[in-house]
């Protein structure tokens, strides 16, 4: 079962190690760098939310959620909203649904409204990242039309 977890002193190189295939490289940042901007968010009034993903007991993957972060280039409707920011799962986990799962379980926190009320919950991709297009589209993501650093935004009505 896939679950969310705190990055911990007991898991964090775990998490730094998850890694994606080389192809992929190029759609996320790596685990370790998305921790450090959890840091950098924290400390300038954003909220970032890291989790490690968890397949039983074992790490599959990362997910970085943010809600009103700065510094970044923003969609037109992202105050007060929730963004999916990183998102991935290790090359050798993939084509297991554990990202289908891993979207249930964060979709399922980010309804919590952990760091306040949301209307929209937000993510950005590489136009040519297919499978994360499909993924987020079969969750009810439907692209706003907006266009940020070369990747479009998808958005879901909370």
């Amino acid at each position: 079962m896939i679950t969310l977890r705190k990055i911990t002193l007991d898991n964090r190189r775990a998490i730094f190690n998850l890694d994606v295939t080389e192809d992929q490289r190029r759609f996320v940042a790596s685990n370790l760098s998305s921790v450090a901007s959890c840091y950098v968010l924290a400390t300038n009034g954003g909220h970032p939310f890291p989790f490690a993903i968890y397949e039983d007991e074992e790490p599959v993957g990362f997910v970085m959620i943010t809600y009103q972060i700065t510094g970044y280039e923003l969609p037109t409707f992202a105050d007060d909203s929730y963004c999916i920011l990183r998102l991935m799962i290790d090359k050798q986990h993939q084509n297991k649904s554990y990202g289908r799962e891993a979207m249930h379980k964060i979709l399922e926190f980010i309804r919590t409204f952990p760091a306040g009320p949301a209307r929209y919950c937000w993510i950005s991709y590489k136009a040519d990242n297919l499978p994360a297009n499909k993924l987020y589209e079969s969750f009810g993501f439907r692209d706003s039309g907006e266009i940020i650093n070369d990747e479009l935004i998808t958005v879901l009505s909370l």
